[in-house]
């Protein structure tokens, strides 16, 4: 995806942006589409990362619920 407009990303959102490749890379390179269909789906490190990188993402580091 690219954007059209520049936007200074913060830091939450970086770190994001590179847990998004990294678990892209290991779904293509086990010939996955998704974490689910994986053998190590509970236990891997991977995707454990890639969703605190969602949630810090969200919420900008900040503890508690969200806002929609």
């Amino acid at each position: 995806m690219q954007v059209t407009s520049e936007v200074e990303l913060d830091k939450f959102e970086i770190h994001l942006e590179g847990m998004i490749k990294k678990i892209s890379l290991c779904q293509e390179e086990k010939n996955l589409k998704s974490c689910s269909d994986c053998e190590s789906y509970f236990g891997c490190k991977i995707r454990d990362d890639y969703v605190k990188s969602v949630y810090n993402s969200m919420s900008k580091g900040d503890t508690g619920g969200f806002e929609f």
